[in-house]
């Protein structure tokens, strides 16, 4: 057995040039973990084994091989030369559920590439980050972006604004308009608790001048509430507004003076009069029917009834639409012919992606990198009765447009999320937004994996940087929680910003005597060689 394991990733024994690797497999069985355990080094092999270890020959392991953690090195999102620090191995097969177990104490994959970073050491601690799609609701700015995706595939309009090649930070007028409660609570640096002052101090100066107006003018002057909203929404001062019209029927119209009302009010007065006494008991009902805006009540109940991720995403088109927009899931493997037959297309797509965002050369982004880089997964597909359609391991999910791939996201499903690795797209769609609305729509298939697969409940969006700027938009998926990178807990996350606002890396569980999980010492265990 220990020959049979030994054997994958062997020839590493002489590119080591001393450094101390270990290998070891994992695997899970009746909710206790058992290992094995070599270490190489110094002519030295040493066998560890903890825990129960039965029916190997029935059980996939995972098969890892583990590197210690090294000098400082260049950090790719502050450009510090020697600030980041993090833990690594190569995983040459894993179960979906292992890698589920890592990603929830801190890990990420890269390929076949797994590594942590090292929280207190690094300079930018990477927090994992989750998303609840189940209480998803979509914000302002995200709204734009699916309307946008829609008058484009109907009409072929493309926006003229700004366009954003990549997710970018919320506007204020869209935190507001998402969560002003929430907002509120977090006391941010923008100091919304004076403008929650202000708009209340503005609101009640309105209400008064609108009891001194209807006292002196009650009977020809009307303050039109819409108009006033409309100033307090974009912060100018309320200022009353006098407006000669007709009061409308039960807001304090006097009708027993004439002088007040126009000739218009007193034909349909003359009207509703006569149609009460040809049909007295429906007439005023028909009236209504007739004379008010057959729209004004529907639309204010819409209005109380957003829409959902899934109608503003699949709202239907035009029979004459001027694009079609089409999403493939295709499992990563060269096994599978959807895959092998769209590969050369998703390989000139990364490169051409790589070249424009990130303006990598050529030589970094060949067709070896492509593929060790997004196509080859440690994980192994499995197709259980009880989980998805799909079945769990890696995919990529192609956005066919009018029969080319315009992007691709990379994602794992795994048994209690989907998680995604990665997204590159066609930078001439740019203006689609195309990495806001790819993660809406992982939002909504991990919720459609939910309907069949119910503990399938969350959406990983990797690491949350709060130090890099450019990292933070994932913040504006609510609801979102971080990982406690002490105790492995999840923390809703406006309860870990205030604190990251100040330290870069902290601990989010607030329960002193909470301590790291059983699976955790073991690993440190196994790191350490004891």
């Amino acid at each position: 057995m220990a020959q049979a394991a030994s054997a994958p990733g062997g020839s590493r024994r002489s590119s080591a040039c001393g450094r101390r690797a270990a290998r070891c497999i994992v695997g899970w069985r009746r909710r206790r973990w058992w290992w094995w355990w070599w270490w190489c080094g110094a002519g030295q092999r040493r066998v560890w084994r903890a825990g129960t270890m039965a029916s190997w020959a029935s059980l996939s392991p995972s098969i890892v091989e583990y590197f210690e953690g090294e000098d400082f090195y260049r950090c790719g999102y502050c450009k510090n030369e020697s600030g980041s620090r993090s833990n690594g191995m190569w995983a040459h097969s894993m179960t979906v559920q292992d890698y589920q177990d890592l990603i929830d104490r801190g890990w990420r994959r890269s390929g076949k590439y797994m590594y942590k970073p090292v929280m207190n050491q690094t300079c930018c601690p990477q927090y994992t980050i989750r998303c609840q799609p189940l209480q998803f609701q979509p914000s302002k700015s995200h709204k734009k972006v699916l309307k946008k995706m829609l008058k484009f595939l109907a009409k072929g309009e493309i926006s003229k604004g700004h366009c954003e090649d990549e997710p970018m930070e919320p506007t204020v007028e869209d935190a507001v308009a998402g969560d002003f409660a929430l907002i509120t609570k977090l006391d941010a640096q923008c100091d919304l608790r004076t403008l929650s002052g202000d708009f209340r101090e503005s609101l009640e100066s309105e209400e008064k001048k609108k009891i001194k107006s209807s006292k002196k003018e009650e009977s020809n002057e009307l303050i039109q509430s819409q108009d006033i909203e409309e100033k307090l929404g974009s912060g100018e001062p309320s200022h009353s507004v006098k407006v000669h019209t007709v009061p409308k029927p039960g807001k304090g119209a006097d009708l027993s003076k004439p002088p007040c009302r126009k000739a218009k009010e007193i034909r349909k007065e003359r009207r509703r009069l006569k149609l009460m006494q040809q049909n007295p008991a429906g007439g005023l009902e028909g009236f209504q029917a007739q004379c008010e805006p057959p729209a004004l009540f529907p639309a204010k109940a819409k209005s109380n009834q957003p829409k959902s991720l899934e109608d503003l995403i699949f709202e239907s088109l035009p029979e004459n639409a001027s694009h079609k927009l089409e999403v493939r899931l295709v499992p990563v493997s060269f096994e599978d012919p959807e895959f092998k037959s769209s590969f050369n297309q998703s390989f000139s797509l990364y490169v051409k992606y790589q070249m424009a965002i990130h303006q990598d050369p050529p030589d970094e982004c060949g067709k070896t990198e492509f593929t060790r880089f997004l196509c080859n997964s440690p994980l192994e597909a499995e197709n259980p009765p009880n989980g998805p359609d799909c079945g769990y391991g890696s995919f990529h999910q192609q956005y066919w447009l009018d029969g080319k791939i315009i992007a691709v996201g990379v994602i794992d499903i795994l048994p209690y999320c989907v998680s995604s690795v990665y997204l590159y797209y066609d930078p001439d769609y740019s203006f689609l937004s195309l990495g806001v609305y790819s993660a809406l729509r992982e939002i909504a298939f991990t919720r459609q994996l939910h309907e069949k697969t119910p503990q399938l409940s969350y959406y990983y969006m990797g690491f949350y940087i709060h130090s890099c700027p450019k990292m933070k938009y994932k913040g504006q998926y609510r609801p979102s929680d971080l990982l406690c990178p002490e105790t492995y807990v999840w923390v809703p996350i406006e309860q870990c910003l205030p604190s990251l606002e100040n330290f870069k890396y902290c601990r989010f569980n607030q329960d002193p005597e909470a301590v790291t999980g059983l699976f955790c010492l073991t690993w440190q265990c196994l790191v350490q060689g004891l």
